[in-house]
């Protein structure tokens, strides 16, 4: 069964770290030389075969052959809930809550290419 690619990529992951990761490393000179890295929130159910083929869906359409962006490798990890204490009115006492699990996945791309609509 074929799933849509924005189920599979949730949206952006922006913080200080994946926007610092987006620029690549900042003692290569050479443009072409730069390898870059994108953050995403991705389905928890998704591999990175998946994620690999949903992100060149997403972000190839309208572009030419020698334009494509081209993953070089997809590294994911899952992020547990972590347990809250969720307090109401009605009750005195607190209530033992969790948050939801979530799935990165940091993608990197092949050295010299940079995606623009990453949200930065």
């Amino acid at each position: 069964m074929i799933r849509d690619p924005h189920t599979i990529i949730i949206k952006p992951f922006i913080t200080e770290r994946s926007v610092s990761l987006s620029y690549g490393d900042h003692r290569i000179e050479k443009e072409e030389d730069i390898q870059r890295q994108y953050t995403f929130i991705v389905a928890t159910d998704a591999n990175k075969i998946q994620i690999k083929s949903a992100f060149e869906s997403i972000y190839n359409i309208g572009r030419k052959d020698a334009d494509k962006l081209v993953v070089e490798k997809v590294r994911t990890i899952t992020i547990h809930g972590k347990t809250k204490k969720v307090r109401t009115k009605a009750r005195a006492f607190p209530i033992a809550g969790k948050t939801s699990v979530r799935k990165k996945a940091v993608i990197t791309l092949k050295k010299g290419q940079l995606l623009e609509e990453y949200g930065v």
